[in-house]
């Protein structure tokens, strides 16, 4: 079995990042679902269907929910999946986030999450120009 991944984000986000990264990968290695909340969504309806995702995602192994900003109405979606067992839940999703959990499908939850962690921070650089340019 393997972790279950629920991207809970504003509207487009989650899919444009899945639709990059299975092209990325060419391949899907986790079961994915996504949630994307538009601005006239009914707060109880979102919290059904994220528990409806969320439980339909979990094969045993848990869930890892990635959302995007933090204390948005997403990510507070996402938060309170937090409560159920064996879910994580890492906001701030990026690409480099998401590429990196799909290279370790097989990792448990809570390094799932770390791995999640360390791919967003890791992936955000400061770019400078080539030596000589400019």
């Amino acid at each position: 079995m393997t972790v279950g991944l629920l991207l809970v984000t504003h509207a487009g986000v989650a899919t444009a990042l899945v639709a990059t990264a299975d092209r990325m990968l060419g391949r899907r290695p986790l079961e994915i679902a996504t949630l994307e909340v538009g601005e006239a969504a009914d707060p109880e309806a979102l919290d059904a269907e994220a528990e409806r995702l969320r439980a339909a995602l979990d094969r045993g192994d848990g869930v890892l929910v990635l959302t995007d900003l933090y204390g948005a109405t997403p990510s507070n979606v996402a938060a309170r999946l937090a409560a159920a067992r064996a879910v994580r839940v890492v906001a701030g999703v990026n690409l480099p986030m998401l590429v990196r959990v799909l290279n370790y499908p097989r990792l448990p939850l809570e390094e799932l999450a770390q791995k999640a962690l360390s791919g967003g921070r890791d992936g955000v650089l400061l770019c400078e120009p080539p030596a000589g340019a400019g």
